[in-house]
């Protein structure tokens, strides 16, 4: 049913909404309004300037290895640079840190896990993180660290899973962490109850991947700017938590009610003591290119239950105006109900709850199969365990987009993406995943990232492909550049390629 096919069906409704991301940031960019960079990096005015409660992408997805639990992760402190010296990157001290989860579709949040930090200093008469090789998290050579605590709040009523912990340190380099690796792997912990959580916060290599050079001039004014991930040699804040299925579930049995919405947000304490959201993300891209700029920081200090007031923004988008008043591309009819079924309400037969009252979050059915072999392309490649159905690392969200853009799921198959198929670093196979940070005695902030360019071949056939978009000729431009070339596929440039509908993700 959610195989890639002409038919239509909730895949093609689960998908349309997926595209707004990226596409949507490319266009404002060249319209030269101010937009976020990336997933969820930057996307308001007021947390643009507060990356400490920033978060960046929010994951939820089966865990390969212990399949009866699901994997929950969110990350904060976008684009920190790996020497980024000598304060380095902790959380915010006067900050909760939140995961949220709805477990019976009514919009509200039925269980909370909040991580609240404690920074430490051995020494605040140094001016460095560490004073000597740090090969152990309590190792006295680290002279800054940061100690967190993790509840769990269901019905009004606190479960301490973690007391104080500390958290993995950023890697300040290979003088001061000789092993890094071997730090991470003691920041995994058993905790809760008979040990059923497992929990990792710490620094992490920011595991979004995109090329984000469209912002300058359309990938340099001459299309030669594809291919590089704008990301690589970047770092985030994380916090992972291994939960089994039947802790998230609205009963006991998961299959009582198998999907659940999950959302971040981030509380600032004010000077009066209280708290107030400043930060919230449950699907990727959302706040950044479906809200306008009056509302983003409202939509961040907003409760799920109130979303109904962003709903004109859902089936009367700006997205498709601008790319017709930019690029003489027709725009859809309106109103797009097609787009409340991702945005709000989830799939029905794939991850939309009974009774669901409309709401913003990144639903996953925690019943579907976990897959031995991972299509990049989620539910687009036939592959239900993935994006839009909760969102795993390697889901290509870009390349989902930019595809159902182009018509994928209308009739017009093509191979689009943005030369970038997977992270620059590779993932675990084991919790939490996350790929190990940049390490700050790196000599380049990205290294190994070989910027790609465009042949005059390939320059040529693009242009032809903006002469063909820009009269219309959609179908002519996707047919005209062939599995090789490049495309500006309404607003972006993209690299065209050929495969498998079923290819295993790199």
């Amino acid at each position: 049913m959610f195989k890639r096919s002409k038919r239509a069906g909730p895949a093609r409704t689960a998908l349309v909404a997926s595209t707004i991301g990226l596409a949507a940031a490319a266009v404002l960019a060249g319209a030269g309004t101010n937009v976020a960079q990336a997933s969820s990096h930057r996307e308001a005015p007021l947390v643009a300037g507060l990356p400490q409660y920033d978060t960046t992408d929010v994951y939820a997805f089966r865990s390969p290895e212990r399949q009866n639990s699901v994997t929950l992760i969110a990350n904060w402190l976008p684009f920190s640079e790996p020497g980024g010296g000598p304060n380095f990157y902790t959380f915010a001290p006067d900050a909760r840190y939140n995961i949220k989860i709805d477990n019976n579709g009514d919009s509200k949040a039925d269980i909370i896990f909040r991580w609240t930090f404690k920074t430490n200093y051995v020494n605040p008469n140094s001016f460095l993180y560490a004073n000597g090789p740090v090969t152990y998290l309590n190792d006295p050579n680290l002279n800054t660290y940061q100690t967190y605590r993790l509840v769990r709040i269901q019905n009004g009523k606190e479960q301490i899973l973690v007391k104080s912990r500390r958290v993995v340190p950023s890697d300040v380099g290979k003088g001061s962490m000789p092993d890094y690796g071997a730090l991470r792997d003691r920041g995994i912990t058993s905790d809760g109850p008979n040990g059923v959580y497992r929990s990792f916060v710490g620094q992490a290599e920011d595991p979004f991947f995109l090329d984000l050079r469209v912002f300058d001039l359309l990938y340099g004014g001459d299309f030669s700017e594809v291919g590089d991930d704008t990301l690589a040699g970047f770092n985030v804040n994380s916090v992972a938590l291994q939960v089994p299925r039947y802790l998230l579930a609205s009963k006991r049995n998961p299959a009582a009610n198998p999907v659940i919405g999950v959302w971040s947000t981030t509380d600032r304490r004010g000077v009066n003591g209280s708290y107030s959201q400043v930060s919230r993300l449950g699907m990727p891209l959302v706040n950044e290119v479906v809200i306008p700029l009056k509302d983003k920081d409202r939509f961040n200090a907003s409760a799920s239950t109130n979303d109904a007031q962003f709903l004109k923004y859902v089936t009367r988008p700006e997205l498709p105006k601008l790319i017709k008043a930019v690029y003489n591309v027709p725009a859809p009819a309106e109103p797009r109900d097609d787009l409340v079924s991702v945005f709000l309400t989830g799939v029905a037969g794939l991850n939309q709850p009974r009774g669901v009252v409309p709401s913003e979050q990144l639903r996953l059915n925690m019943n579907t199969p976990v897959t031995g072999t991972p299509n990049r392309l989620g539910v687009l490649g036939g592959d239900t365990q993935g994006f839009p159905n909760g969102r795993r690392l390697g889901d290509d969200v870009v390349d989902i987009a930019l595809q159902v853009v182009e018509g994928e799921l209308r009739g017009a198959a093509n191979d689009l993406g943005d030369g970038v198929d997977a992270n620059d670093k590779a993932f675990g196979t084991t919790f939490p995943y996350l790929a190990l940070p940049f390490r700050g005695s790196d000599a380049a902030p990205h290294p190994g990232a070989a910027p790609a360019s465009a042949s005059a071949k390939e320059q040529s056939l693009l242009e032809r492909a903006v002469d063909q978009l820009q009269s219309g000729a959609v179908a002519g431009a996707l047919t005209g550049i062939g599995g090789g070339g490049l495309l500006l596929g309404g607003f972006m440039l993209v690299r065209t390629r050929r495969r498998a509908l079923n290819t295993s993700a790199a």
